[in-house]
């Protein structure tokens, strides 16, 4: 599927890409930003992780609506929330006003990925919707590579400037849509007002993880929980530590982005086809413990961007690994065990950052070497419970009359 010759894409593609762009920013400045209201590592976690907290809530909640009112209509939702949380943002004199801001983007920017997605899976074909779900896909991560450097260096004269240029670039995607994008799901096809979407089930998840995949699922949160630990207090890591400077932050994420990317489209796949998911993960596990060890005794720039360069590296080979396998050895519906599989690394995003923030404040190394000793607890937890693909293992829950409150896809 050409992007450039299909404006519909165009037009999700820059929106999501501006989304993303919006989520990198933040990384490097808002530890400055805590700083300037003289807050610290346990303020910053909150912030970062109600955030992740918020979308976790609200994400199924917006595919519903979109399946009931449209999907421009939630999408333009969505982009008009990440508008004015990042202006909320750039005129935050507060702390509460700033995680006032982070709680709205939350809530309502959470609507653009599943609804751009449900978008993309309303006008392909069955043939073009790979294509299309990976030109999404690829949105996100130069929004994610470009945010950090973009935010870093644009912040030079002003903390709050990366933020208005954010709100400028969004209110332009929210234009393109309102003017450009025509609606791809018809009123005749949209489904019943009396249709709701599952909330979040915390009796499911608990079951799943005392399922047969159960392993499975800890390592997603695990992994997840892991790199939003190191993203969510680096910047003010990096400060108390080396001095940097907010630019110097989003250089060194601009590395992180270009090492995931490329270990993801290069490496990943055949590394998995060669050795099998099992062997990755342990490896991973292995030397994602080891990049945390090695980050707190980095004490030049350069040992900075290697020790950064070798966790990441580690660490991206986990993540498609782990739900490889679970789709693999799930017998009962792999859409179910992968929604599960992403509540999970949901739930990774919320409390890392939060353990990153307040170990940071008792000691401003704990974050990297407890996590390093969780990773490797997990590595042995891995060379006892994952094994290589030999049949499927079962349901992912064990009561499979639980199922139903997965299913709203739309």
């Amino acid at each position: 599927m050409s992007l450039l010759k299909n404006p519909r894409l165009l037009i999700l593609f820059f929106t999501m890409v501006v989304i993303m762009l919006g989520v990198g920013i933040i990384i490097p400045i808002l530890p400055f930003y805590v700083e300037q209201f003289g807050a610290g590592g346990s303020e910053l976690g909150m912030i970062m992780s109600v955030f992740s907290f918020m979308q976790f809530i609200c994400s199924p909640y917006w595919g519903a609506m979109s399946a009931r009112y449209g999907r421009k209509r939630i999408l333009m939702v969505g982009v008009l929330g990440n508008t004015i949380s990042q202006i909320m943002i750039g005129l935050s004199g507060s702390l509460a006003m700033l995680f006032a801001a982070r709680f709205l983007a939350g809530v309502l920017s959470s609507a653009t990925f599943p609804t751009a997605m449900a978008y993309i899976s309303d006008s392909t074909t069955n043939e073009e919707r790979g294509g299309g779900m990976g030109v999404i896909g690829a949105a996100m991560g130069v929004g994610m590579v470009l945010g950090p450097g973009v935010g870093g260096w644009v912040s030079a004269n002003s903390l709050s400037t990366p933020f208005f240029v954010a709100a400028g670039l969004s209110l332009v995607s929210l234009v393109l849509i309102a003017l450009v994008l025509p609606e791809s799901l018809p009123a005749e096809k949209r489904s019943p007002t009396t249709q709701r979407a599952a909330p979040v089930n915390v009796s499911l998840l608990w079951k799943a993880l005392l399922g047969p995949l159960g392993f499975l699922f800890f390592l997603a949160f695990l992994v997840n929980f892991a790199l939003a630990n190191f993203e969510g207090i680096f910047g003010l890591y990096a400060d108390h530590r080396y001095g940097y400077s907010p630019g110097q932050v989003g250089s060194i994420f601009i590395v992180i982005g270009v090492v995931s990317s490329l270990v993801q489209l290069l490496l990943t796949g055949p590394a998995t086809k060669r050795f099998g998911e099992a062997t990755i993960i342990k490896l991973s596990l292995a030397f994602s413990a080891l990049g945390f060890a090695l980050m707190v005794t980095a004490q030049s720039d350069l040992a900075v961007v290697l020790t950064v360069g070798f966790f990441v590296f580690s660490n991206t080979m986990l993540r498609p690994s782990i739900m490889s396998l679970t789709s693999k050895l799930s017998s009962g519906g792999q859409g179910v065990a992968l929604g599960l599989n992403n509540s999970f690394q949901s739930l990774g995003r919320v409390v890392g950052p939060l353990w990153a923030g307040f170990t940071f404040d008792y000691n401003f190394n704990l974050p990297y070497v407890s996590a390093s000793v969780l990773m490797l607890a997990s590595l042995l937890f891995a060379i006892w419970k994952v094994r290589p693909v030999q049949a499927p293992l079962g349901s992912p829950i064990p009561d499979a009359a639980v199922l139903s409150v997965s299913e709203s896809k739309d």
